[in-house]
């Protein structure tokens, strides 16, 4: 019986913990644990159900019951381990791991992949405690279990490989057992034991990071050995086994023959590895080989930064003496891993410091101090305090160094680093002796030491004159230095010094001297000495090339010795420009070498750089003010760039010091230079005062240096040049010496004869030391010559005949020719000569003459480069250049005269550069070329030319050709009447000439421009008065006919230039002239017939084609439109005029089809085509209000891009930018800067000539109002229409004729404008008076008939608070509304009429009839309005319950035909308003309506979500959803007045214990009631829907503008 129940309380137990009801199980349990005690079954629920119950002590207790009464049955386990899984407690956690052990062991033999999940868990469990014995084992059981069962080898080889991720990857895998270990290697080699294929890619990646891994066991060598080798027996060209190799070579420091071979294999088999590298440096180093391990330890260490590779290139550096390098090492070594081993990091600052001490400067001495401080126990090492001895001893502190000195001798008498320290404290003292006896003991002490030998032989080169006088001393311990120690180069710099001042061997001293080099590259002195020698030996490749290596590796700065001898070098072989770069170089390691200077400013004057050579003696006087070169260089100088003044102050500052023979040439010919300038201003007495002094300088540089011929022949010239002047005023004292005169006073006045006399010796002189020089000759022939001329003039005084020195000037230029028969000169001087009274040789003359034209090269371009090198602001040699290339066909002629333009205001730089402007404007061929674009375009050629040559007509008025291509650049710059003064005043010039040709041609000019002034009359009497045989005489005549309004004379004109027409593209303009004559006519079928007859000619224009799409539009004839626009657009597009037809033509023909969105579009596409194109953006801001105004904004932006881009379109572009922010209502209350009134006031500002612009600010003042008006405040732009209303129509009056009927049209638009301005702001009586004032001028003006209709009304309705209309008086605002058929805002109002009567049937009529008239015409937005209104109509009837469906239908019809044109948030709107009134609570309701509030778009009308919020706020009331409402509050909280009103009205309700939806039928059937006493029932819904216009206004207001 107790079994029985037992299985049946048991039963209850399971089925209650089946159903969750836990409490009843335990109930049960206690049941079988009363009758059965230690029931398995019982203890295991009781744990399920307090587990479940969160009663964790009790179903521990339970679980542990059952445990200890069956440990071999799972469940209890099962459960304790769910248990531990549920509860976080830290014990739990801790015993977690032992129940899935004991898991794994149940499982192990019943249930496989129950047991595997546990691993899996127990695995997760130790990776996170990081118990990593623990998780091998496990992996390991899990690996065992698998092998039992018998599954793939692929599947164990997965298994390990995720053991070996898992155990590799572990953070403490450095502090792995050895136990552990052991089992990632016997995984690793169980795994590249089961792998398949061997050799294969994925056994090969397991090999590797198994070598990988057993790098990292320093005690594994022999496994690491033998995995390497048996890794390479597979795969012979992968290096990773070698490189595991190679490292555990490196970290255990064996360099034993094995490793070597290592070593080399890798680098054979990757020659780039660091390793391989690295050891061979390693043991490069240990066999003493430094340089070879240099090289190789720094290719190891680019490859990878390895602490102990530093370690042993500082270590080879420090041997070769490289203590710059071995610093830089060491502090890198330092740095790479953080350098964790102490001993490695000590030797490392030990060795910095040694470096930093050795390497002798100042900062290094700080940081080498500051190094010591970092050493451990550098206290107590002796060579560390000998380093830091040195280090004071380098900063100068001598006492801190001989008390370190002191000390280490009193501890350690005998130590070689002391007694060294010692020494050098007595060298800075200069105590020698003392420093001998010290350096000898350090030597006796460490004999094999070079650097003491060295130290010892530097004190003897430095002691006293003794020593000095037997160097050998020196000499022996130098040798016995550099033998001990071959990298020391200090000891071979001073060998070369012994070789080269005691030894005198050249040979010797270089082969030292570059050692010392080769050692050390940072000894500017060795280098420098070396390069010496070999130039001093004439071996020039070998200085070269020890220059070349140290600049090539010199940073800025640095390396002035071999900048500056290299630049010494260049400027010998005349490679001036290296030059001037080399010596710049040596200039900046020492900005005041003074030398450096002088070196600079000749390799300048070299190449002819007259200003930086200026600069550069200067610099060098400076800095070295006594140096007479550089003072004299720059005087000469200036003498060549002709400041003749300067020089010779200069020039003077010499000789008043000394008598420096050059500086006092060079005074002299700035004096005689300067003599020749003012004979040129007639200013004789100047002249001969400079002679003077220029042949007493002169005179004096010949008595120094009688022997140079250059002195005489300027003594010459100095004599010579007073034949210029009157025989009164050529009175010249010069010295009796020179003269050849006996006489007391040192010098004496001679006359003209007699100085030239003196010429003559002086050039007989400078003949007798260069007889072969022909300028010699030359000079004395013209001597001879003056003096005959002299004599020319004595003779007809004491008839003397001067034939004979006549004779001797022909004979000498003879001579001159016979030496140099190329020089042209010399050939005109001998024919003047010989056609001279006294010879008259004419035939010899004639021959001379022509050899002169034979021999005389080309020089003008050289002549004018030189003269723009010297003066680059000289015109005329620009004006000679400009000649030149236009001589030759050049392309650089615009140029050129371009630049004398921007000079000076030159006559022939003027006329050329315009003539050359006009030339290539004339040429319609090359519009198109960079040639075109950078002369015309960039350059601003036309208003350039155009200046220039005004300025030029000024002053020269009888230049004919200059007036034409004035008017011909003012054409094009639009000054017509500039223009028509030039061709007239060119007409009367021309009058006088027998040039009947250019007559015609500046009277065809002339007619033109009359043409373009609207002077038709004339412009005919100017053409006729042409011989009318050119084919632009002749159509100028026709235009001007057919502007006169004689079109048969105009058709004629036109035929006959048909006849003259010589091409067929002549032809197909003229064909089209005579198409639109036709059309003007109104012969649409004969413009037809010749725009096709055009089309079809060899050459068609475009023209054609764009009047024939041009008069489809006209017409509304689409598909000719379309045909003619395919037609053109296959043509050539590319200039920007073109582009901007064709997408006007394309957007005109869709607008036409009724795409109006597509005309935004097609707009946009060419401005994403052409962005440079300002007047694609001008059109895009001009569409978009008309065809898109949603997008006003863009239309906006994109005037003002094109305002920006072309200040021509701009000023257009600013206007249609300004109508966007109008369409899109950017007024002052929203936008303080940017808005309308502000950007049409600007357009205003710039266009103040354009009607259209004041138009624009009388709208957008309306605009400014009307906000007023809504916002509350009182309006401050009254008052303005009857101002604004007189500007436009006196502005209406300048237009052109072409523009006359819009310009009308624009004057009836302001006048409505105006009057319903005045409308708006209470002003009837001044709106009728000007209706009225209108009317008696124009009284059948249909237009101003409505408006004064719409005044009357407007005054009829504010009669009372509810006027009511008679019917007469609807009767006439019907017929002045049909009386403008064309004008929709008029149905519009006369709709607002009848709805305001209630009358809303004919408030249909009338939107329907609008709507039919856009349609009609095309207007988009206006088709869009009248929809919209029309559907806000039908919803008053709808919101207040009027029982049908029409007014819904009308509605539903409405919206959808708005939406058809596009997405219109109002339309939405409306729809959603007429779900809320037909099902309030519906979904549908509620989902129409958050689309209207929860919208993320920008363009989104905030009213329409505000109204859309109200609404929704009332249905989600209507459903009592109270979280839905807090959701839709805090969305909405910007629309603060929609959940204000709410909340208001709702608290109302509440209190007067109503509903709001009562509230507000109560509200609108009180108005229905009000209305139903009228005659009109239909006025119920009147209140409603002037409300709702009211609140949709701001929407609707973009529609109706539009």
């Amino acid at each position: 019986m107790s079994s029985k129940e037992v299985k049946a309380a048991l039963k209850s137990a399971r089925d209650a913990i089946k159903n969750k009801e836990f409490k009843e199980a335990l109930k049960h349990c206690k049941t079988v644990l009363k009758l059965e005690k230690n029931n398995y079954n019982a203890w295991v629920f009781i744990g399920l159900a307090a587990c479940e119950l969160e009663q964790t002590d009790q179903s521990l207790t339970a679980y542990k019951k059952a445990i200890e009464l069956d440990p071999e049955q799972l469940l209890a386990w099962q459960g304790l381990a769910n248990l531990y899984e549920k509860t976080d407690q830290w014990d739990f956690k801790v015993e977690l791991p032992n129940v899935y052990q004991k898991l794994v062991e149940l499982y192990s033999s019943s249930d496989k992949n129950k047991c595997y999940d546990v691993i899996k868990k127990l695995s997760d469990i130790y990776q996170s405690d990081g118990e990593q014995l623990k998780l091998a084992k496990v992996w390991q059981q899990l690996i065992q279990l698998k092998e039992e069962e018998g599954v793939e080898k692929s599947d164990l080889v997965k298994l390990l490989k995720e053991m070996i991720h898992i155990l590799s990857e572990s953070p403490n895998e450095t502090e792995q057992d050895n136990e552990t270990q052991q089992h990632l290697i016997a995984a690793f080699e169980k795994a590249m034991t089961l792998v398949e294929p061997v050799p294969g890619e994925e056994h090969r990646k397991i090999s590797a990071d198994y070598l990988k891994f057993l790098s990292k066991l320093p005690c594994e060598e022999a496994k690491i050995k033998e995995a390497c080798e048996s890794v390479l027996s597979l795969y012979p060209i992968h290096s990773y086994a070698l490189e595991v190799l190679c490292g555990h070579y490196l970290k255990t420091g064996n360099m034993d023959d094995n490793a070597v071979s290592c070593f080399s294999r890798l680098q054979d088999l990757a020659p780039n590895s660091g390793l391989s590298h690295l050891g061979l440096g390693t043991k490069a180093l240990q066999e003493g080989r430094y340089n070879d391990a240099i090289n190789d330890l720094s290719k190891g260490l680019n490859q990878m930064s390895l602490s102990t590779g530093w370690c042993g290139l500082a270590e080879a550096q420090l041997k070769t003496h490289r203590y710059s390098d071995c610093a830089v090492s060491c502090s890198q070594g330092l740095k790479a891993d953080a350098c964790e081993d102490e001993k490695l990091s000590s030797k490392l600052l030990s060795l910095k410091l040694e470096a930093l001490v050795r390497s002798g400067e100042d900062s290094a001495a700080d940081e080498a101090l500051d190094t010591f401080l970092k050493i451990p126990e550098a206290e107590r090492d002796p060579t560390m305090l000998a380093h830091k001895g040195r280090a004071y001893l380098t900063k100068g502190k001598i006492d801190r160094a001989l008390q370190v000195s002191s000390e280490l001798l009193d501890s350690n008498p005998d130590l070689a680093q002391g007694l060294a320290l010692r020494a050098l404290v007595y060298v800075a003292e200069g105590q020698q002796q003392l420093a001998e006896e010290s350096l000898l003991k350090a030597v006796s002490q460490t004999p094999n030491t070079g650097e003491y030998y060295f130290l010892l032989g530097k004190l003897y080169w430095e002691m006293g004159p003794e020593t000095r006088k037997d160097r050998s001393k020196a000499h022996t311990h130098f040798l016995k230095a550099a033998k001990l120690d071959p990298h020391l180069g200090c000891a071979f710099r001073y060998l070369g010094h012994y070789y080269r001042e005691v030894a005198d061997d050249r040979g010797r001293a270089q082969g030292c001297y570059k050692k010392a080099f080769e050692l050390n590259s940072d000894d500017n002195e060795s280098g420098a000495a070396s390069v010496d020698l070999s130039i001093e030996q004439g071996d020039m490749d070998t200085a070269l090339r020890i220059l070349q290596s140290v600049t090539e590796k010199a940073t800025p700065g640095s390396a002035k010795w071999a900048w500056m001898r290299r630049g010494l070098y260049y400027l010998k072989v005349e490679q001036h420009q290296q030059a001037i770069a080399d010596l710049q170089a040596a200039l900046r390691a020492d900005p005041e070498d003074w030398v450096c200077w002088e070196c600079l400013g000749e390799a300048y004057l070299k190449r002819r750089s007259f200003t930086a050579a200026l600069k550069a003696f200067s610099r060098a006087h400076q800095l070295q003010p006594s140096s007479i070169y550089s003072v004299y260089q720059a005087a000469a100088i200036k003498q060549t760039l002709g400041k003749f003044k300067e020089a010779a102050a200069e020039y003077l500052q010499i000789t008043t010091k000394q008598d420096y023979v050059p500086a006092l040439k060079g005074l002299g010919e700035c004096q005689l230079s300067l003599a020749k300038t003012l004979m040129e201003d007639c200013r004789d007495g100047g002249a001969i005062d400079l002679i003077e002094k220029a042949i007493q300088n002169l005179f004096r540089a010949v008595q120094l240096r009688p022997d140079l011929s250059c002195l005489w022949k300027l003594l010459g010239d100095a004599s010579t040049a007073v034949s210029v002047v009157s025989p009164n005023r050529a009175q010249v004292l010069v010295p009796n010496s020179l003269a050849g005169l006996d006489s007391s006073s040192q010098a004496n006045r001679l006359n003209q004869v007699q100085m030239l006399k003196v010429g003559e010796r002086c050039y007989a002189r400078a003949l007798k030391l260069m007889p072969e020089a022909p300028s010699l000759w030359y000079d004395l022939g013209l001597n001879y010559y003056r003096q005959a001329v002299c004599q020319f003039a004595l003779a007809e005084q004491n008839q003397n005949s001067p034939s004979q020195d006549l004779e001797k000037a022909q004979q000498c230029l003879k001579k001159s020719i016979m030496m140099d028969s190329g020089n042209h000169s010399y050939w005109n001087a001998l024919g003047v000569i010989s056609v001279n009274k006294g010879l008259e040789n004419f035939a010899l003359a004639q021959h001379c003459f022509i050899k002169s034209i034979q021999v005389e090269p080309n020089l003008a371009h050289e002549a004018f480069k030189i003269a723009q090198s010297l003066e680059p602001l000289y015109v005329n040699c620009w004006i000679g250049q400009a000649l030149i290339a236009e001589g030759v066909g050049s392309y650089d002629t615009m140029d050129l005269f371009r630049h004398t333009t921007e000079l000076s205001s030159h006559t022939e730089g003027v006329k050329g550069y315009a003539y050359w402007v006009c030339s290539t404007m004339l040429d319609k061929s090359n519009r198109n070329t960079e040639l075109y674009r950078y002369n015309i375009v960039q350059m601003n050629a036309i208003s350039a030319a155009q200046v220039a040559l005004s300025k030029y007509t000024e002053r020269i008025q009888s230049d004919p050709d200059a007036f034409i291509m004035l008017g011909y650049l003012n054409e094009h710059l639009h000054l017509n009447r500039q223009a028509l003064q030039a061709y007239q005043r060119a007409a009367e010039l021309l009058q006088s000439t027998l040039s009947s040709e250019e007559l015609a041609f500046s009277l065809g000019n002339y007619g033109r421009a009359l043409c373009n002034l609207g002077r038709l009359e004339e412009a005919v009497r100017a053409y006729n008065s042409t011989p009318l045989e050119d084919l632009s005489d002749l159509v100028g005549l026709a235009l001007a006919y057919c502007r006169s309004g004689l079109f048969q004379e105009s058709v004629t004109t036109y035929e006959r230039a048909l006849a003259v027409a010589s091409n067929e593209k002549e032809k197909a303009y003229i064909l089209t002239a005579l198409a639109l004559l036709q059309h003007r006519q109104g012969n649409l079928d004969s413009a037809k017939t010749l725009l096709f007859k055009c089309s079809m000619l060899k050459e068609p224009i475009s023209e054609s084609l764009l009047c024939l799409c041009a008069l489809g539009l006209v017409h509304s004839d689409a598909t000719l439109a379309a045909a003619a626009l395919t037609e053109l657009l296959k043509q050539d597009s590319t200039s920007g005029s073109v582009v901007e037809q064709q997408c006007l033509l394309t957007c005109s023909l869709l607008a036409l089809q009724g795409n109006y969105i597509a005309v935004q579009r097609e707009a946009s596409r060419a401005v994403h085509r052409n962005p440079g194109n300002s007047s694609l953006w001008a059109l895009l801001s001009r569409v978009v209000p008309q065809f898109y105004p949603r997008k006003a904004n863009g239309g906006a932006v994109a005037g003002y891009v094109a305002c920006l881009a072309s200040m021509t379109q701009g000023k257009r572009a600013l206007l249609f930018s300004g109508l966007n922010q109008l369409a899109s209502g950017k007024h002052s209350g929203e936008e303080k800067l940017k808005n309308a009134l502000k950007t049409i006031q600007r357009a205003v500002l710039l266009c103040p000539d354009d009607p259209a612009a004041w138009a624009a600010l009388m709208a957008a003042c309306h605009t400014e109002n009307t906000s007023c008006y809504l916002s509350g405040s009182a309006p401050c732009r009254q008052s303005l229409e009857h101002t604004l209303m007189s500007v436009v129509s006196m502005k209406v009056q300048n237009v052109e004729e072409i523009e006359r009927p819009l310009a009308q049209s624009l004057e009836g638009w302001v006048l409505q404008q105006a009057v319903t301005g005045l409308m708006m702001a209470g002003q009837l009586d001044q709106a009728e008076a000007l209706c009225t004032q209108v009317l008696s001028v124009s009284p059948e003006h249909p237009a101003v008939m409505l408006s004064l209709r719409q005044v009357q009304c407007q005054r009829l309705l504010l009669s009372g608070p509810e006027p009511v209309l008679p019917e007469v008086v609807l009767e006439e605002l019907n017929k002045a509304v049909i009386l403008n058929p064309t004008n929709l805002g008029a149905w519009h109002w006369l709709a607002d009429v009848y709805r305001s009567q209630g009358l809303l049937v004919q408030a249909v009529m009338a939107y329907r009839q609008s709507l039919q008239l856009a349609s009609q015409l095309g207007v988009h937005s206006y088709q869009v309005a009248s929809l919209l209104r029309l559907a806000l109509l039908a919803l008053g009837p709808c919101m207040v319950g009027i029982p049908g469906n029409d007014w819904k239908d009308l509605v539903m019809e409405a919206t959808t035909e708005v939406l058809k044109l596009g997405s219109f948030p109002v339309a939405h709107l409306f729809q959603a308003l007429l779900q809320f009134v037909t099902k309030m609570t519906s979904r549908e309701t509620r989902r129409l309506l958050e689309r209207l509030v929860y919208t993320t778009s920008q363009d989104f009308p905030v009213t329409v979500a505000q109204v859309a919020s109200w609404y929704l706020l009332r249905q989600l009331h209507a459903k009592n959803d109270q979280e839905l409402i807090d959701v839709s509050r805090a969305f909405t909280s910007e629309n603060v007045f929609c959940v204000r009103d709410y909340e208001l009205l709702h608290g109302q309700a509440e209190i007067s214990g109503l509903t709001v939806n009562t509230c507000v039928v109560f509200s609108y059937a009180g108005t229905f009631a009000t209305c139903q006493t009228k005659r009109r029932p239909e006025a119920a819904a009147v209140s409603f829907i002037t409300d709702l216009f009211f609140i949709l206004n701001v929407v609707t207001l973009l529609f109706i503008c539009s």
